[in-house]
């Protein structure tokens, strides 16, 4: 997974931390939760506050 795929990124996020309220994450946590993820493939530098939030905006989509 890319940074650009924020749908994929909300919906891994969901089955791998469903303790977490995504409403409440900071990005710092975000990005490192992002990052971890198997399927990720991608630089950790390239994302942005943008792209943070679009996957924050679609993880609470997802619930």
């Amino acid at each position: 997974m890319k940074w650009t795929e924020s749908l994929d990124i909300a919906i891994e996020l969901v089955d791998r931390h469903p303790e977490v309220d995504p409403k409440t994450i900071n990005f710092v946590d975000l990005h490192r939760m992002v990052c971890e993820l198997d399927e990720f493939d991608d630089d950790p530098n390239r994302s942005g506050e943008k792209i943070l939030e679009a996957i924050q905006m679609a993880w609470i989509d997802e619930l």
